[in-house]
């Protein structure tokens, strides 16, 4: 029998307070239903100074390790998927490793592909632990990041912060990957970086949607290409992508989900063989269903309007969020899930959502982590988002949590709660 791989339990970490985004709208003078409707945004998380990509890293890690009764000395790589660390050369990873007292026989690196870093982690455990290298260990592995723009620029509502933690295994019991059905795509483009020393991403918005999408059709299509020789996924009455559960997307904002199912479709519908038939307006418009996309998509993006952009975290966000609602109904079907990083590298791939999928996001208490959130101001967003990276206020973390206590010879020191 082939041994399955896959996420074992996951967990989220997100800063302690956020912004209604209506607020920030009336704000700005900008009407809320160009963030609401257009953006898909309700929250926004905002993280001060001591809630860094390593702290959210830490307190994500550090939850799940507790909340899933994960037996660490069975935990042999630590991967972080992050493209806001906090160091050229000193991993994010490590720092976790040493806060939260893990196994000093592990793995440990970082992985920085813009938004994909947290993907190329996952693929890189969960074929570490298929391959049998991993001996029967488990891996964990971390997108923590921190999406920040700055005050009155056109991507200040697209802003967020949070992290996930994954634990991959080989009792995967939210979702069972389906290893080497995987389709990639990776081009050379400048749509959105960060140059050395910026604390603010620098992106070219319309282009880079541009080349999320083109990215995604080139994904899609090698994952297509390898699940209907497998059998997966066939030709027929309803599309390839008709035949996956739901579809969960990266997530820079909520709507580009919507853009990217609309893209997917109009992939299928261009190399159906009855599709072909179709006008080009026809197709248009079938690509755009409202019903395929309120079945597939729609569910699986509460957690996101709550909190923002996430990057490495955000498609796994709304997986959080997805089986939060939905694990009973989706156990035994499978789900297809789209990475994109800008750069550029995407990854299109599918998994089984498990029979214990409810029972271990109960544990996750993902309600529960938003709900001992703050509300702030307006006001005191501003404050906060003025205040100097090196200097962080002295807060004490909740308990389980960390936060970044002070920066002193460029050495960063954490407090834990």
């Amino acid at each position: 029998m082939k041994k399955q791989v896959g996420i074992e339990a996951l967990a989220i970490a997100v800063p302690r307070r956020f912004v209604d985004i209506e607020e920030l709208a009336k704000a700005r003078g900008v009407d809320p239903a160009k963030y609401t409707s257009g953006l898909g945004a309700k929250e926004m998380a905002v993280a001060d100074p001591g809630e860094d990509s390593v702290s959210l890293a830490a307190s994500a890690a550090a939850r799940l390790i507790q909340q899933q009764n994960v037996d660490v000395s069975r935990v042999g790589m630590l991967v972080v998927g992050t493209e806001t660390g906090v160091d050229h050369s000193k991993a994010v990873a490590s720092h976790v490793q040493g806060l939260l007292k893990l196994p000093r026989s592990m793995r440990t690196f970082d992985a920085q592909h813009a938004c994909y870093g947290g993907t190329a982690g996952l693929m890189a455990a969960a074929e570490w632990i298929a391959s049998g290298a991993g001996a029967g260990r488990s891996a964990i592995v971390v997108c923590s990041d921190i999406a920040r723009y700055g005050l009155n620029t056109a991507g200040e509502p697209t802003q967020g912060a949070g992290a996930v933690a994954l634990l991959v295994s080989e009792q995967p019991d939210l979702l069972a990957l389906d290893i080497g059905l995987n389709g990639v795509c990776t081009v050379d483009v400048y749509d959105f970086w960060r140059p050395l020393g910026r604390r603010e991403a620098v992106v070219d918005g319309h282009y880079s949607i541009n080349c999320y999408l083109d990215a995604l059709s080139g994904a899609y299509r090698g994952w297509r290409e390898r699940a209907l020789a497998h059998e997966v996924v066939r030709w027929g009455d309803t599309l390839p992508s008709e035949q996956l559960a739901r579809i969960i997307y990266h997530v820079p904002f909520c709507k580009m989900a919507r853009k990217a199912h609309t893209q997917l479709r109009q992939v299928d519908l261009e190399d159906s063989p009855s599709g072909r038939e179709l006008t080009p307006e026809a197709r248009e418009a079938a690509a755009k269903s409202n019903a395929s996309y309120d079945a597939q998509v729609a569910s699986s993006l509460t957690l996101n309007a709550r909190v923002g952009n996430v990057y490495t975290a955000s498609m796994y966000l709304a997986l959080a969020g997805l089986l939060h609602s939905e694990g009973t109904a989706l156990a035994g079907k499978r789900v297809g899930l789209l990475s994109y990083g800008s750069g550029s590298c995407s990854e299109f791939y599918s998994a089984t959502v498990g029979a214990n999928a409810a029972a271990r996001m109960a544990k996750a208490d993902v309600e529960g982590v938003l709900a001992r959130r703050e509300r702030v101001s307006v006001a005191e967003y501003e404050r906060i988002m003025n205040l100097p990276y090196e200097a962080p206020e002295a807060i004490t973390p909740a308990p389980g949590e960390f936060r970044l206590k002070e920066i002193r010879d460029f050495r960063r020191t954490y407090v834990a709660g």
